[in-house]
């Protein structure tokens, strides 16, 4: 379950590195006052600044519910290996779910990525419990 978790915190460090990087470049060209960070209000930003922050943000809502499960599986001693391939699953759809977000955000694909990550939240609650 460690490495699961740890190929999630390096996803929300990456999309955090993206999301930086549009905030500079959104202030750089000009797009952006520097102001408008200071409350994330006050103007109208450019599509790739809120969709890299709503990626950002979203690395701590389902995923919460996810590093819980595993942490409780680690400090149970329990070892299952559907829950360590639900845990994967988890990890790639997040993975595809970011990529969709940042890139074309279709909402149908992404709604899709996030259910199916939802379900392996879902399973592996219910691995443990059973």
């Amino acid at each position: 379950m460690l490495y699961p978790m740890f190929a999630m915190v390096v996803l929300t460090f990456i999309i955090g590195f993206i999301a930086l990087k549009t905030r500079f470049a959104s202030v750089k060209n000009g797009e952006v006052k520097a102001s408008y960070y200071r409350l994330m209000a006050g103007q109208e930003v450019p599509n790739a600044v809120t969709q890299s922050t709503r990626a950002f943000n979203n690395q701590f809502e389902v995923p919460v519910l996810f590093y819980v499960v595993c942490t409780l599986y680690i400090s149970m001693g329990i070892e299952n290996p559907y829950a360590i391939y639900t845990a994967w699953a988890f990890v790639v759809f997040r993975c595809i779910h970011a990529a969709i977000h940042l890139t074309y955000n279709h909402v149908l694909h992404r709604l899709s990525a996030y259910w199916l990550a939802i379900l392996c939240v879902l399973a592996l609650w219910l691995l443990l419990i059973v």
